[in-house]
C-alpha cells in the first residue's frame, strides 16, 4: 500500500491521478481544504490510511452488491498495525477484509433503498511484518479476547 494519510494525523490526503506523476495532495472539496475531526480521546485517522497503486474503481461499472458504479478512485486501505508510517511509504501489507462503503449518501423511498453514491471499497490490512500478523486472517477471533 501506498501510505496518503499517516496514523494520527488530520488532513485529508490522495492521491492526484491528473497530475503527473501522482503526487499526494491535500484533498479539496468546495474550495476548501478537508481534514478529519477528532474523535476524543483520539486525534486523526485511528490507522494508516492509502491506496493500492495501480488499482480503480470504474465509475462506469455498476456494483450488483452495493447498486453503485465506483468512485473512480484506486482501492483504499486501512492498515491497523502497531506501527505509525510516514505518507508516501510503500507498506507490505496482509489483507483481513474488505468493507463495501458508499460516499454521498442514499435514500429511503417507499421502503425500496436507492444508492445515490459511489462505491468506494476499503481493504483492511496489517502491514506483513506487524507482530500481530501471524495471529490475524479473514476469519480471525484475535480480538474478541479484549
Amino acid at each position: 500500500m501506498l501510505v496518503e494519510i499517516p496514523r494520527w494525523t488530520n488532513a485529508k490526503m490522495e492521491i492526484c491521478k491528473e497530475e503527473y506523476l501522482n503526487p499526494i495532495k491535500q484533498d479539496i472539496k468546495k474550495g476548501q481544504l478537508r481534514y478529519v475531526d477528532n474523535v476524543f480521546p483520539h486525534k486523526g485517522y485511528m490507522w494508516n490510511y492509502g491506496a493500492l497503486p495501480q488499482t480503480w474503481e470504474d465509475p462506469n461499472h455498476f456494483d450488483k452488491d452495493t447498486n453503485a458504479k465506483g468512485d473512480n478512485d484506486p482501492i483504499d486501505v486501512c492498515e491497523i498495525g502497531s506501527l505509525i508510517f510516514e505518507r508516501g511509504s510503500v507498506v507490505p501489507v496482509k489483507i483481513l477484509g474488505i468493507l463495501a462503503m458508499i460516499d454521498e449518501g442514499v435514500l429511503f423511498l417507499s421502503k425500496i433503498l436507492f444508492y445515490l453514491g459511489e462505491t468506494d471499497w476499503k481493504l483492511i490490512a496489517i502491514h506483513a511484518n506487524d507482530p500481530l500478523a501471524k495471529d490475524l486472517d479473514g476469519k480471525s477471533t484475535y480480538f474478541l479476547r479484549f
